[in-house]
């Protein structure tokens, strides 16, 4: 008889077992099951909350820098297209680099749980400053706070999704991270046609509030599981000590150099939100009689990554896996390729742009289905691997090493842009240059990757059920 995840009668009832609980009445290791945890569908749910906040945020910050921000005066103050690349990507170095910190307090203080709920809050504030504020001052204040809310709760979160299954159902990791991976598509992919329309009818305000509000409603939700989590305790000591182990400075190295080459791909993949708006603004951008507002372009991405899910899960890997082995690393190599090929289309847009045609916006979403195709392989397979190749108490600190890499792709994303800014303004590198400089780097980076996969060693870990 198959097994249903989400069927009670097959979860071993408490009373069945010696339960590890804690002060609090939460439970500290995962339950001996083979179905779905209980606090599964709240993290799910949460995720779906905050990444309609986070990417409704995000997918207007372009549009809001360079066609609506004020002065310390209330006059318009508008920034360059190249200043606001560069703002943008430093803002995205700020998410994924505060996940060190938020590691830190997680593994070795505050626990997974309290971490999350605590900068959650502090992420709420930074949507209230943005919506209060629409100058220079609200957004680095704005912008600040959901840094470190944003990026300290990242690892936490991913780890803390692990730390729900224990032997019996590590089967289901992988499952699991692809419906995680689909409730952050699904909220990104409403969020962000919803607030460029609420930017031009309503203005900056209700734009940057809804977003708010639905952040405040993933802390509320993540609040109430509170007892259906697993709370695996901070490490203390005990952390420090695997982490500086002879086995935690093999992992971390490992994984290191692994990032190394994905933190290439984060530097291309986060210019759909910055790059990638302002060449949809020179294009046709009609579709189906709709003309689509250029930073509504970027749904397309959670819509194909909701699409690309079950059909990579279910088709394309089983085909794939007919003809090679399809390791998670295999997986990874392929997404590096396919990621510069996407900029090569962009490049090819950018020289009928410069003839001074006005290409459709079917070729960008062309661009869309190969870089989507390329994170579903490199991303979602890149946090399950991370997760599983981490010692039990340096889950978050892997995973924040893992974001750490996507830091350093867009603080490199931000500081070419700052570099080839002339000082009236204009790029050293124009438009089809530009794209052919990025496809260049992502090429040479996967060929080195494929060198370095070969001689990586794989060690799986998960955590252990209560005995």
């Amino acid at each position: 008889m198959s097994t249903n995840p989400y069927d009670p009668s097959q979860v071993t009832s408490p009373s069945a077992e010696v339960e590890a609980i804690d002060a609090h009445g939460y439970r500290t290791s995962p339950t001996e099951t083979t179905g779905m945890p209980g606090g599964v569908p709240y993290i799910v749910l949460n995720e779906a909350a905050e990444r309609f906040s986070y990417y409704g945020m995000r997918a207007i910050l372009v549009v809001f820098m360079t066609q609506y921000i004020l002065g310390a005066d209330g006059k318009l103050s508008l920034a360059t297209d190249p200043e606001a690349r560069e703002y943008y990507h430093l803002f995205l170095t700020g998410v994924y680099l505060f996940p060190i910190l938020g590691a830190l307090i997680s593994d070795g203080l505050l626990g997974k749980y309290r971490t999350i709920l605590y900068l959650s809050i502090v992420y709420c504030l930074g949507h209230l400053a943005l919506a209060l504020d629409e100058s220079w001052r609200g957004l680095a204040v704005g912008l600040s706070l959901i840094a470190i809310g944003s990026g300290g709760i990242k690892p936490c979160v991913s780890a803390h999704v692990g730390d729900q299954f224990g032997m019996r159902n590590k089967h289901l990791l992988e499952k699991v991270f692809g419906w995680f991976y689909f409730a952050i598509n699904a909220g990104a992919l409403i969020s962000t046609l919803l607030t460029p329309w609420l930017l031009i009818h309503y203005g900056p305000s209700l734009a940057f509030g809804v977003p708010g509000v639905l952040m405040l409603l993933a802390t509320i939700v993540f609040w109430m599981g509170r007892h259906r989590f697993v709370h695996v305790p901070p490490g203390g000591l005990g952390f420090v000590r695997e982490a500086f182990s002879p086995q935690g400075l093999r992992v971390v190295l490992r994984l290191c150099g692994l990032y190394l080459f994905i933190m290439m791909f984060w530097s291309l993949y986060e210019q759909t939100g910055s790059a990638w708006v302002q060449q949809a603004a020179k294009m046709d951008r009609t579709i189906l009689g709709w003309n689509v507002h250029e930073a509504q372009v970027q749904a397309i991405n959670p819509l194909l990554i909701l699409l690309f899910i079950p059909l990579f899960t279910y088709v394309i890997y089983p085909t794939m896996g007919l003809f090679f082995r399809l390791t998670p690393l295999r997986k990874i190599g392929i997404g590096l390729f396919l990621a510069a090929v996407s900029f090569l289309v962009s490049a090819q847009i950018e020289v009928w742009i410069q003839q001074g045609e006005t290409p459709s916006i079917v070729w960008q979403l062309l661009a869309y289905v190969i870089i989507t195709a390329a994170e579903v392989m490199v991303s979602i397979v890149g946090l399950e691997f991370s997760y599983t190749q981490a010692p039990n108490k340096m889950k978050s600190v892997v995973m924040a090493l893992y974001f750490f890499g996507v830091s350093m792709g867009n603080l490199f994303a931000s500081q070419v842009n700052r570099f080839i800014t002339n000082e009236d303004g204009s790029s050293m590198l124009n438009g089809v240059e530009y794209y052919l400089f990025f496809a260049g780097l992502m090429a040479a980076t996967a060929v080195l990757y494929v060198l370095y996969a070969r001689s990586y060693k794989e060690q799986t870990f998960v955590q252990d059920h209560a005995e």
